[in-house]
């Protein structure tokens, strides 16, 4: 039996549930986890670094790639309170964790549809993409998430991505930038990098 990932789609790891308090971005946000998902133990430190670090407009219509239980898409929610956050994820577990959350939380500015990659979203067009891709899944994966999310994003739109340099981020720079031009290295911190690309006009 292939070894089960938090990218599996049924994950099949018995549940575990549980709830616990994070801040983000000045608010307590309550969340509740599961065996078989990404960062289940509370929010992984990348994803906080992204967190805060993400610049957002009030109308900003948002899709979270890989959203997990919802962590970064819920907090984008808040702020783009004019706006709308689509979450995705194949993990079918996190989805229903990620709405289940945002009810909790009150966000109703928000949409967790279950999907294979950007299956679910074709065709359409988004302002702002994120993701703290699954750098376990591949390079391949993670490539493919810059190219296909980039045709998603309007002209002038903007990906939001947050990567280790051992994990890869020079060659994910190097990806963004040939995919949608304009990359700025946000911040750093203890080995995160956040890169945010611009699509060209």
């Amino acid at each position: 039996m292939a070894l089960e990932h938090y990218y599996s789609k049924t994950p099949a790891a018995a549940n575990d549930r549980r709830t616990f308090e994070a801040k983000l971005r000045g608010h307590s946000l309550k969340f509740i986890t599961d065996a078989g998902v990404f960062a289940k133990s509370g929010v992984d430190y990348g994803s906080r670094v992204l967190i805060e670090a993400l610049e957002l407009p009030d109308n900003a219509r948002v899709l979270d790639v890989g959203c997990g239980y919802g962590p970064i898409g819920i907090t984008a929610a808040r702020l783009a309170p004019a706006g709308k956050a689509t979450l995705i994820d194949i993990n079918e577990r996190a989805v229903e964790l990620a709405r289940e959350n945002a009810k909790m939380n009150g966000i109703g500015n928000i949409e967790i549809i279950q999907s294979d990659l950007f299956e679910a979203v074709q065709g359409r067009q988004f302002d702002v993409l994120i993701t703290n891709p699954p750098i376990r899944a591949g390079k391949a994966v993670v490539h493919q998430i810059f190219e296909e999310g980039a045709a998603l994003l309007k002209p002038g739109g903007t990906m939001w991505v947050v990567i280790q340099k051992k994990q890869g981020a020079p060659s994910a720079r190097e990806k963004l930038e040939a995919v949608l031009g304009d990359v700025v290295e946000v911040t750093k911190d203890k080995g995160y990098r956040i890169f945010k690309a611009t699509k060209s006009i």
